[in-house]
């Protein structure tokens, strides 16, 4: 089409805007702050706000597997989480057609909810033969809000051991739903990497899980992990990074079963494809080693 625009990558922007990005939506800086540090990075015409506006998701071109694909099957669930904040409300995708029982991953998102990217996940893990259960986080406080600025300052307002203890009642539900084949692994990117490396230290029954650009667990839990865990690691990516050392070494001392894969030249988020911050080539390798990983270990 004439009026399609090049899709921007992470070369695009100077390092230090995508530092400074990072630092926003982890929270570490308001919208203001952003503004201000990007707009020595702004010429030829670019602004600060579109500088915002370019690194910001676009979930409607990136989306995969449309909610309407009749190859899979899609339903809003909800469970108990004594717990946690009561009940929890997830997405559950499936294919539509299966014979005979299917592993579950559970899918945990961003510091956002459960977004439109997050759904998608899912829904290509339906495509790969998979039972997907997409918990939000932001359910509490009446779900993803339809907006990524509302949804982080939604989720500053979370008691997170309530929310860590709903994420364990998700994993319960996941391992024993309908379908299911009692096989259980877990996936999560950025916070959902910390959640999926905090799974892995309190659910035993967790088979395999695979935390992308996740901070480590308290290291003195480490060792009662009986998961099969592939770290998956941005290049680009100091603030998560930083706890990779501790957390190798507790990893060795406990004999728990890892594979750490650092993608060179990577930013945090690259396996986000609604972003520039997207690595199609290191996204593919190492979405593929996790299918891989799930395949091998649920299946038998």
């Amino acid at each position: 089409m004439a009026n399609d625009k090049p899709r921007l990558n992470a070369s695009d922007f100077a390092p230090e805007v995508l530092s400074l990005f990072d630092k926003y939506v982890h929270g570490g800086i308001d919208r203001r702050c952003f503004l201000d540090g990007a707009a020595k990075f702004a010429v030829g015409g670019v602004t600060a706000a579109g500088l915002l506006e370019a690194l910001s998701p676009k979930f409607a071109q990136a989306q995969q597997v449309p909610p309407s694909d009749a190859r899979i099957r899609t339903e809003p669930v909800e469970f108990a989480s004594p717990k946690g904040y009561g009940k929890v409300r997830a997405l559950v995708a499936r294919p539509a057609r299966v014979s005979g029982t299917l592993p579950v991953v559970l899918v945990v998102h961003e510091n956002r909810g459960l977004n439109p990217h997050i759904e998608d996940i899912a829904r290509r893990l339906a495509l790969d033969d998979f039972i997907a259960v997409a918990p939000d986080a932001l359910f509490p406080l009446g779900g993803y809000p339809g907006d990524e600025d509302k949804a982080r300052e939604l989720f500053g307002k979370l008691d997170q051991a309530r929310t860590q203890e709903d994420f364990v009642s998700a994993a319960a539900f996941a391992k024993g739903i309908a379908g299911g084949n009692g096989k259980l692994g877990a996936v999560g990117f950025c916070y959902g990497g910390g959640v999926v490396n905090m799974l892995a230290t309190r659910v035993p029954d967790l088979g395999v899980g695979v935390p992308f650009y996740g901070v480590a667990p308290p290291a003195d839990k480490v060792a009662g992990i009986k998961a099969v865990m592939l770290l998956v690691y941005a290049d680009n990516d100091e603030r998560v990074n930083a706890t990779w050392p501790g957390y190798e070494a507790a990893l060795k001392a406990g004999n728990v079963r890892f594979e750490a894969v650092k993608y060179p030249g990577t930013q945090h988020g690259f396996n986000n494809d609604t972003t520039p911050r997207y690595d199609e080539v290191a996204a593919k390798q190492a979405w593929g080693r996790a299918l891989a990983l799930f395949n091998r270990t649920l299946r038998s």
